[in-house]
């Protein structure tokens, strides 16, 4: 499961999509469909700004449409949000999603998925905290003890 936050979109999807997506745009009509294909490949982008952009694009799309459609907007809003490290976004995406389709276990294992990385993303920044405030103890401590022997 771990996987799917870490797979990459091929530049060939990438570019196959994108210009699906520019030709409709361009014509003044986006279908549903390749709007949601493109989205999907940009949340899955190795560039965090083209995952912010899938991410608008599937905001867009989860506003119009049905249940079925809606959930995999979420889902993937889901994803492109945590790939980010919007943990908590993440997760409300995860919670709409469950409230469609609370039985989902490919949604309740992406929602454990999330909160272990925000466990072990929250502890490595308490660690770096701490191993700041060492730092200053240590740079005082030693100010401290040079002032005393001057």
């Amino acid at each position: 499961m771990e996987d799917v936050l870490d797979e990459i979109v091929s530049s060939e999807d990438l570019k196959k999509f994108e210009t699906a997506y520019n030709e409709q745009l361009l014509s003044g009509t986006v279908d549903q469909k390749v709007q949601f294909q493109y989205a999907w490949c940009l949340v899955r982008s190795r560039y965090p700004s083209d995952i912010r952009k899938g991410i608008m694009l599937l905001e867009d799309l989860s506003c119009k449409n049905g249940d079925s459609e809606r959930r995999d907007c979420l889902y993937y809003l889901a994803i492109g949000n945590a790939r980010l490290k919007e943990y908590t976004e993440a997760l409300k995406f995860v919670r709409s999603f469950l409230m469609i389709e609370p039985g989902n276990v490919q949604v309740q294992r992406l929602e454990v998925l999330i909160k272990k990385k925000m466990d072990r993303e929250g502890l490595k920044g308490m660690a770096l905290a701490g191993g700041v405030i060492v730092g200053i103890a240590g740079v005082l401590g030693l100010g401290i003890a040079m002032a005393k022997k001057g």
